[in-house]
């Protein structure tokens, strides 16, 4: 993901939560605070509750795939994603249809591309 993609400081975060609206389904929620801005950004948080380092780590790999799949529909906004325990159990192809399924779930969703 682009740095420019990114969520990257705490205050960045912060505004998010504060500002920001949440959506959830069982494997995610999604913090999203409206942006002028050209493309999306995204903070990604996955808890030490989901398990050691390696499925952390998988984890945030997986929903930073999902996220590049699926960048085409999603409306420049800032959002914050935290992964759930349920979401450690999922392929890439359920990551990617979870994460589309909050973000239509939070009105972000634009059909187009792909």
């Amino acid at each position: 993901m682009k740095k420019e993609y990114r969520l990257q400081k705490n205050e960045e975060f912060q505004a998010v939560f504060r500002e920001g609206r949440s959506v959830a389904n069982r494997q995610f929620v999604v913090y999203t605070l409206k942006a002028d801005q050209t493309h999306f950004r995204v903070g990604l948080s996955v808890s030490k509750k989901l398990g050691n380092a390696v499925e952390r780590n998988r984890m945030k790999r997986l929903m930073r795939e999902s996220l590049r799949l699926l960048e085409p529909n999603v409306a420049p906004n800032d959002y914050v994603i935290i992964a759930r325990k349920p979401a450690t159990a999922l392929t890439q192809s359920e990551v990617t249809e979870s994460l589309k399924h909050v973000f239509k779930r939070a009105k972000v969703w634009q059909k187009q591309g792909r």
